[in-house]
């Protein structure tokens, strides 16, 4: 089957509707005082009976989106309603599932389950009766008063499950919850709580996840979200159509897959496939286009790879002719397609490389910094990365600002959570600091958290 056999999504979900995003807009402030859109114009219902999938690459807002269907975050314009109900807080009919677990340590397994239910006023012995079924049922049973620190991974995130069916919530709102976990536990999770839902074993009535697993996506959902970033907006939508459990072999599950990646990769034709003719027109210069605004540190952010695996990906490419295709190189290296998307759009973020459809093809700059020695390859990648990554260069223009040279972490760590959640924040700037110090950009202190200059930075702006 191809992809433009597949048929798009219903407009209407069946069922009664649960949550309605109506034309969501959330905008921050730059550190210079600019507005800064994160969402930009979404849509979507979430009803009874089903399994929405979010998905999309860094900067498309997934989580944002998660949060405002969850009252977290107020839309800067539009609205979100729960059961026909404008939000103007938190949703009564929701509960969360992180990537962190975000276990309370110093509470027991049944105490961290008990929270949602005694926060809603819910009587001791009542609390306990519920928490030890939601313990039960998502295989916990015995650990009823061990500790989040005695716990593995998979373990801590059943838990963090219990916690939210426990409640019984209209919907379970999951934010990444597998992307912590190794493969194989993630796995066997997806595969219980599919088990789960089918059976109708779990107290809810729809799930709505956040993710960037194509193959997980095409798992678990009924209707997949693909959104594009900076801003996010809602590019195409897909329902899947497949009884579970599924096959992974299945020819739709293949072309729902390759469609998906063929739409992350920037495939315009892929969207269209599934969006219909007005997105095709769209797609295709229909609509007068505003010019992108310059790059910034939240709008552009940083892919989490490190240079060395970055560099393994462009020694590859050039050891193959110079591109190849990325289903291709991943088959070989025995990863799935969206392990290597970060390595991807960083090798694109730098201009090292560039995407021609499902193939990536090494620039001359990606095969300059390959041939390169390794003290020549350092001074080209300081010069690519305070080009055109623009946290680094923002690093490096502020450091440069000092009189000393030097500021604290704490400083660039404030201005990124304007736009990214704290654990976020903390990650871009991980990044950074490993980018910078590997190009002697600029020093890093562990000890007192502070960023030094390394002399003859600004020539490579």
């Amino acid at each position: 089957m191809t992809s433009s056999e597949l048929r798009p999504a219903d407009p209407r979900p069946t069922g009664d509707v649960i949550i309605r995003a109506d034309a969501v807009t959330k905008t921050f402030t730059t550190p210079d005082g600019r507005a800064l859109p994160v969402l930009d114009g979404i849509s979507f219902e979430l009803a009874e009976g089903e399994i929405v999938a979010l998905l999309g690459k860094s900067g498309s807002g997934k989580s944002t989106l998660l949060r405002c269907a969850a009252g977290l975050i107020a839309p800067s314009t539009g609205s979100v309603a729960y059961r026909g109900t404008p939000l103007t807080g938190a949703n009564p009919g929701v509960a969360m599932v992180f990537q962190s677990f975000a276990l309370l340590p110093w509470l027991t397994v049944q105490q961290n389950v008990e929270l949602g239910l005694e926060a809603r006023g819910i009587g001791e012995a009542e609390r306990r009766r519920r928490a030890l079924k939601a313990i039960d049922l998502i295989g916990l049973d015995g650990f009823e008063s061990a500790y989040p620190k005695e716990l593995s991974g998979g373990m801590r995130q059943r838990v963090g499950f219990a916690r939210g069916i426990v409640v019984e919530p209209d919907a379970l709102l999951m934010d990444e919850p597998f992307s912590a976990l190794d493969v194989l536990t993630a796995e066997n999770l997806r595969t219980e709580l599919v088990g789960l839902w089918e059976g109708h074993e779990a107290p809810v009535k729809s799930i709505l996840i956040v993710t960037h697993n194509i193959e997980e996506a095409v798992l678990l959902a009924d209707r997949i979200l693909v959104l594009s970033a900076n801003p996010g907006r809602i590019q195409a939508e897909l329902t899947v159509g497949l009884p579970r459990p599924r096959d992974r072999q299945h020819p739709r599950f293949a072309a729902l897959v390759d469609t998906v990646y063929d739409i992350l990769t920037g495939r315009e034709e892929a969207a269209a496939a599934v969006v219909g003719a007005e997105a095709a027109a769209a797609a295709a210069g229909g609509a007068a286009q505003r010019p992108a605004p310059a790059p910034t540190p939240i709008s552009a952010p940083l892919p989490n790879v490190s240079v060395g695996g970055l560099a393994g990906l462009l020694e590859i490419l050039v050891a193959r002719g110079g591109e190849d295709g990325l289903a291709e190189i991943a088959d070989e290296l025995n990863f799935e397609v969206d392990d290597l998307l970060p390595l991807v759009d960083a090798a694109v973020l730098l201009s090292l490389a560039r995407t021609d459809g499902p193939r990536i093809v090494v620039t001359d700059a990606g095969r300059e910094l390959v041939a390169a020695d390794i003290l020549t390859s350092k001074q080209l990648f300081a010069r690519h990365a305070a080009t055109h990554a623009p946290l680094v260069r923002a690093i490096v223009q502020a450091l440069a600002a000092t009189e000393d040279h030097t500021l604290r972490e704490d400083f660039f760590v404030d201005l990124l959570a304007r736009g990214f959640s704290a654990e976020e924040a903390r990650h871009q700037l991980e990044t950074a600091v490993d980018w910078g110090r590997y190009a002697e950009l600029y020093d890093y202190n562990r000890d007192d958290g502070e960023l030094t200059l390394e002399p003859g930075a600004q020539t490579a702006l």
